[in-house]
């Protein structure tokens, strides 16, 4: 049975379609330059190529994709530089989002983080938790900061990052959690300075594994 048969009706199967296609950009299945081809989206999702259109379009408005030959797409090439320069604008954003997310985030939040975090250190390495650990940390404070232009403009910076595809992903594990854990206490303590100093230095610190990883 396909996704249409089912009791879906057009929005629902836009967003689905939405969530599918993001979630193969997320993991790299569909790669920077990748072209998108609608007819095969449709088949393996098994909906119309209507809500697959839909998808894309928005897709297109979020900056992970773009317009390619005619009317079709391709997922965005994202270079070195514009990850660099990317970075440097999110250690400034993410920094006053952490120091605004003080006292908005509930303490189960916190804790449920903080699980992923320490969970992701056991069994075998997976790129899937790794990255749905760090959205979850980074979204924890984005969405607490009270400022929904900012919040706006880093989900971008954090998109844009994402589709660059760094080498080596697998060392940034125990780095990544050390610096979360740091960004979860921070918050926790109330103090701006701190907050924005741990997202400072966690931020950082990807720069410079991104130039490691590429000399």
């Amino acid at each position: 049975m396909s996704v249409e048969s089912a009791d879906q009706g057009p929005a629902n199967l836009s967003g689905f379609a939405y969530r599918a296609i993001s979630d193969m950009i997320r993991r790299h299945e569909l790669k920077s330059g990748d072209p998108i081809v609608e007819a095969k989206l449709a088949d393996a999702l098994a909906i119309s190529r209507t809500p697959i259109r839909e998808a894309l379009q928005r897709l297109e408005g979020e900056g992970l994709i773009v317009k390619a030959a005619g009317r079709s797409f391709m997922v965005r090439r994202v270079t070195l530089t514009e990850y660099l320069q990317s970075l440097k604008v999110r250690e400034i954003l993410e920094a006053e989002a952490a120091a605004a997310a003080i006292g908005r985030i509930p303490e189960a939040a916190f804790e449920e983080v903080r699980r992923d975090i320490e969970a992701s250190t056991s069994g075998a390495y997976s790129r899937d938790a790794h990255w749905n650990t760090d959205a979850k940390l980074h979204n924890l404070f984005i969405d607490a900061c009270g400022n929904e232009i900012m919040a706006s403009m880093i989900r971008a910076l954090r998109a844009t990052t994402h589709l660059f595809e760094i080498a080596r992903l697998q060392d940034r594990l125990k780095p990544d959690n050390t610096e979360h854990l740091a960004i979860i206490d921070a918050i926790r303590s109330g103090d701006p300075k701190a907050a924005r100093r741990a997202t400072q230095q966690h931020i950082r610190s990807l720069y410079r594994f991104a130039l490691e990883v590429i000399s």
